[in-house]
């Protein structure tokens, strides 16, 4: 019993490893508000929320990949403001990190897992976290992030990640779309995050207005641009 019992918390360690290389996808939650119009012939133009990035090059590999995807919705690209119908803003961050601590729910005994486990406090009393909610209520929501032969005790870092997509008619600046896209990740870096949180974005668009949806961005995907 003990064998089969000591090979699952292997498993469970390996699952958790999976996890931080992206391997079960990118879970995200978004938020859309919207009035858009059907593809008539609309133009729209990709523009930064923050204008110090107009013109770098790290917006400009997002803006091309928001673009696309409003092509894939039956909107055509302009080759200006002056041209378009549409005006997209694009805003996008990461914070600087969280720590999150995580308490092996065997410490009390290893070996036994119904000594104080099943039969005592709720299972997952033995989680502890930093903030209002657990540090998996959205994101990397694995609560086996422990190794089953180490610190029972263990901390690491994640990250909080958002994308906020505005979509203004130009003729009198009316809202036609307000959405957010947030995520958290074992990483920091814009270079994965943001792709994924724009397909995020865009899958179901333009979705029910008012309406949070949890969307899961397929694993190893290739990205255009």
């Amino acid at each position: 019993m003990r064998i089969k019992l000591l090979g699952a918390a292997i498993m469970l360690g390996a699952s958790a490893l999976s996890l931080s290389a992206c391997a079960t996808g990118f879970p995200t939650k978004v938020s859309r508000y919207q009035a858009m119009p059907a593809p008539q012939g609309q133009s729209f133009v990709v523009v930064p929320m923050d204008a110090r990035n107009m013109g770098g090059l790290e917006f400009s590999r997002y803006a091309e990949q928001v673009s696309q995807a409003m092509q894939a919705q039956g909107y055509a690209r302009a080759s200006s403001v002056n041209d378009a119908t549409m005006v997209v803003q694009v805003g996008y961050k990461v914070d600087d990190g969280n720590l999150a601590v995580v308490e092996d729910p065997f410490r009390y005994n290893r070996y036994d897992p119904f000594y104080r486990g099943f039969y005592g406090r709720p299972f997952y009393s033995r989680y502890r976290y930093y903030g209002p909610r657990s540090a998996f209520y959205w994101g990397w929501d694995d609560p086996y992030w422990y190794s089953p032969f180490g610190d029972p005790v263990r901390t690491y870092t994640y990250y909080k990640s958002e994308l906020d997509v505005n979509i203004r008619r130009k003729a009198d600046n009316a809202s036609l779309f307000e959405g957010r896209a947030q995520a958290k990740s074992a990483t920091d870096n814009l270079g994965t995050i943001v792709p994924n949180l724009i397909e995020a974005m865009f899958t179901g668009f333009p979705g029910r207005s008012g309406e949070t949806v949890r969307i899961t961005v397929p694993p190893e995907r290739k990205v255009k641009g």
